[in-house]
Parts: structure tokens; C-alpha cells; sequence
């Protein structure tokens, strides 16, 4: 993809970020070799030190932007503890940035099991096998709680776990950055006081 294609039309102009950010995404879709929703995602500890690590977002709409999660992981424990989070989204192939943050909440049951359902079956066994984000004493012992797990739900459906559920991020503020040359990039901030609240359009300096 040309220069000029990366940066035609002026999407600084846009005044919804949600349908920028869709339109966005659309073009990851198209351009990212793997995983196009891949995120980084920041949380903190009992102490205020920050963590990251990357999940994948599996929706959004004007309500906010969803991900998966074991409860008892540390982003789990850490986003039922503090209520807040920031994301940011790279695409290199586009020279493409979003950052959000803002407070979280917990998706609802029927969202949460309609998600589940809709994962392959051995995802949905790994849920109950993996004690996430603790020691691990080998890859057998993990491996021995998978065909466990798999003998268990030999026949029928497999429930969700209720350690296992999904997160809402809520954006206060949400920015898109476009590379540009001589690091002359353009950038633009959605801002608002709160969840339900009317956006304001900031552009920032690079």
C-alpha cells in the first residue's frame, strides 16, 4: 500500500469514533497478516504498577469494547479490583494507532454465554483447565487437566465456567494517530466526562 493510499481522505475530520474506528478495523481486516483485533491491554496491581499484555477484542458498539477473560487471572482479578482499563490497537501495516481507556464493567450472563458457545469446543475445555495466570508445575499437568476436562463433558454441551466472563471497557477518551512523514503525524482525541456523556474533538500535536 502507496503513501498516498495510507493517507487519503482526511479521517481527521470524522465526528463519531466509533464509526472511525469501525472503518478502521475493516481496513486491519484487510491488511494485518494475524489477528487484526489483537490489543494491548493495561490494567494495574494492588500496588498502582501498571500490567500489559495483549488479548483480542471480540466486539464493540456505541456501549463500548469487549473481551474474554478468566476472573481469576491477573487482568481478571485486577479489572473486578480497580473497574479500570485502557487499550491500545496497532496496525502496522496501516501505520495505524487507537488508544482508549476509561471504567469497566461486567458483560451480562446471556452476552457472556452466547460468546462461550460460540467457541471451538477444545477453547471451551481449556476454560476449565487452565487456572490462569498461577505456577504451573509442567505442560503434563496441564495436559492431564485438559483430558479430564474432555472426558467430563464427553457428551452434551459444555457450560461456561463462572470464573469466566467477559469485560466492557467504557471509553472516556478515544485517540486515533495515522503515521505521517518527519514524524509530522496526524492525531485526534474523543473526549467526554462520561460513559453516556456527548464527545468532544480535540486535534493534538504530534
Amino acid at each position: 500500500m502507496s503513501e498516498n493510499e495510507l493517507t487519503s481522505g482526511d479521517f481527521t475530520e470524522e465526528s463519531q469514533p466509533f464509526a472511525l474506528f469501525a472503518s478502521w478495523l475493516k481496513d486491519a481486516e484487510a491488511s494485518e497478516p494475524n489477528d487484526p483485533n489483537a490489543v494491548a491491554l493495561a490494567t494495574v496491581d494492588e500496588d498502582g504498577l501498571p500490567n500489559v499484555r495483549m488479548v483480542l477484542l471480540k466486539g464493540f458498539d456505541q456501549a463500548g469494547f469487549v473481551f474474554y477473560t478468566n476472573f481469576e487471572s491477573q487482568k481478571g482479578r485486577e479489572l473486578l479490583s480497580h473497574k479500570k482499563a485502557a487499550m491500545c490497537f496497532h496496525w502496522k501495516s496501516l501505520r495505524r494507532q487507537v488508544r482508549l481507556r476509561g471504567p469497566v464493567e461486567i458483560v451480562s450472563d446471556a452476552e457472556a454465554d452466547e460468546y462461550f458457545k460460540s467457541r471451538p469446543r477444545g477453547s471451551r475445555i481449556g476454560a476449565w483447565a487452565s487456572t490462569q495466570s498461577r505456577p504451573l508445575e509442567s505442560r503434563f499437568a496441564l495436559e492431564k487437566a485438559v483430558a479430564e476436562y474432555t472426558a467430563r463433558f464427553a457428551i452434551g454441551d459444555i457450560p461456561r465456567p463462572g470464573h469466566w466472563s467477559g469485560f466492557r471497557i467504557r471509553p472516556l477518551s478515544i485517540e486515533f494517530w495515522h503515521d505521517r512523514k518527519f514524524r509530522l503525524h496526524d492525531r485526534i482525541e474523543f473526549r467526554r466526562a462520561t460513559p453516556d456523556g456527548a464527545w468532544e474533538k480535540v486535534r493534538m500535536y504530534p
